[in-house]
């Protein structure tokens, strides 16, 4: 095995490993406090930004230095107290002629920790940094509306902004060129080379009427080369901009919370943080992606944002109505083909009796062919209840498209929702 080691300095003498160093620790602490903010905060309050204090032992760059003791031989410069061979001690420890007015704590740590305020778009950078959408393909193009404009050099028309002036100065200089008579362009070379040599030559009568008049057949002949404009309209070029239609990477995500008599209010408030968390995910990073909503109780229903996060309706609990619905509206409006489709379930694995093998089998026949990703998130304290169990064999089945984690208490959110979505490097689950 080899060994690579990187003795670059930056300024101040300052490796670059140590500085990598110092910004993973830097940025540690800043993700640590969003996990702490995201665990805190209200519902309403969950994206907005927010102060992140650093230890400050922790924001000094580490660098190679000479340490204390040893028997060292340094020569001062002199004074008017103190002159070359003067010996003095070293001061006690602590005892430094520090100016500030401020005293060390009894526990050493003398300094404040650093704080400082993010704002919300730094926090949702942090807080959604190294994540995304599995198994993310481009499908076909198919009403294409995402067009980028890309230059494809240039034309003799267009609008005065897009004029290129260079371009048109030199298709210009190239006319007179080239409609200028050869013959006269020669003329007036030479009649000027013979103009510079008499010009050289001591001062006479016969050479000063000799240059005027060849001043004058110059000047004639340069009034025919003038006659042609100095820029025609033939001459302009314009810089031509074409759009070129994008492959679309149309998503579209699902969100299915269970709200039946099972779920406390508490397990509610943590569903609902989850798929808010989601949602901001979403929002944040893709820019054309559809969000579905989905409530179920003895029902499903697609709702609207508003309905989905604050409606109070409740009942019993059968899962399969929601897959069932949400199969029924991928059939209707999602084609596999030009969709990337992922679905996320939130639920307290409450279910039905005998209903979720009839979960497992719409899963494995109607949804999870056509789906990117699938990820359920069971809230509880307790122990798993018979959704989980069934599930668990539909994992076994289809490893790549089906996650499933279990989320205990508010704290567990954040840290699951990176499990979920975190990076997948290799091949696509599934595409059409």
């Amino acid at each position: 095995m080899s060994y690579i080691i990187d003795r670059r300095e930056n300024a101040k003498k300052k490796s670059t490993v140590n500085r990598q160093r110092f910004l993973r620790r830097y940025k540690q602490h800043i993700k640590r406090a969003v996990e702490d903010a995201i665990h805190d905060r209200s519902i309403k309050e969950i994206d907005q930004g927010g102060q992140v204090t650093i230890p400050r032992r922790d924001i000094s760059e580490p660098v190679f230095h000479h340490g204390e003791g040893g028997l060292r031989h340094k020569i001062f410069p002199g004074n008017k107290e103190f002159v070359e061979g003067d010996e003095f001690k070293r001061p006690e420890s602590g005892g430094g002629g520090g100016a500030g007015q401020g005293k060390a704590s009894n526990q050493g740590e003398g300094e404040d920790d650093f704080t400082f305020t993010i704002s919300q778009e730094e926090f949702l950078d942090f807080m959604f940094e190294d994540l995304e959408l599995p198994w993310m393909v481009r499908k076909q193009l198919k009403d294409a509306t995402s067009f980028e404009t890309r230059r494809a050099g240039f034309t003799s028309s267009g609008s005065p902004e897009k004029l290129h002036i260079v371009r048109s100065l030199r298709a210009a200089h190239a006319r007179r060129i080239a409609l200028t008579d050869k013959n006269v362009r020669q003329q007036i070379r030479a009649l000027r080379k013979e103009l510079w040599a008499l010009e050289d030559t001591p001062p006479s009568v016969e050479k000063t009427e000799k240059i005027t008049a060849l001043r004058e057949q110059i000047t004639q002949l340069e009034k025919g080369s003038r006659k042609l404009p100095f820029l025609d309209d033939f001459d302009l070029r314009y810089t031509n901009l074409v759009r070129v239609p994008l492959p679309s990477s149309k998503a579209v995500m699902f969100c299915i919370m269970d709200v039946s008599g099972s779920m406390t209010q508490s397990v509610k408030d943590i569903a609902k943080r989850f798929f808010i968390l989601l949602y901001l995910f979403l929002n944040r990073n893709y820019k054309q992606i559809d969000v579905v909503f989905v409530r179920h109780h003895t029902h499903a229903k697609e709702v609207d944002e508003q309905e989905f996060f604050y409606s109070r309706e409740t009942g019993g609990t059968i899962v399969s109505s929601a897959l069932a619905l949400t199969a029924d509206i991928i059939d209707a409006r999602y084609p596999p083909a030009d969709w990337n489709i992922y679905i996320a379930q939130a639920s307290d694995g409450d279910n039905w009796d005998g209903d979720s093998t009839t979960c497992s089998k719409l899963l494995a026949s109607r949804i999870l062919p056509k789906t990117q990703y699938y990820a359920y998130v069971e809230i509880t304290t307790g122990p798993h209840q018979n959704l989980w169990h069934e599930y668990e064999q539909v994992r076994e089945a289809f490893k790549e498209q089906f996650a499933m984690q279990q989320i205990t208490d508010a704290g567990d959110i954040y840290p699951v929702f990176r499990r979920l979505f975190e990076k997948r490097t290799e091949g696509g689950a599934h595409e059409s």
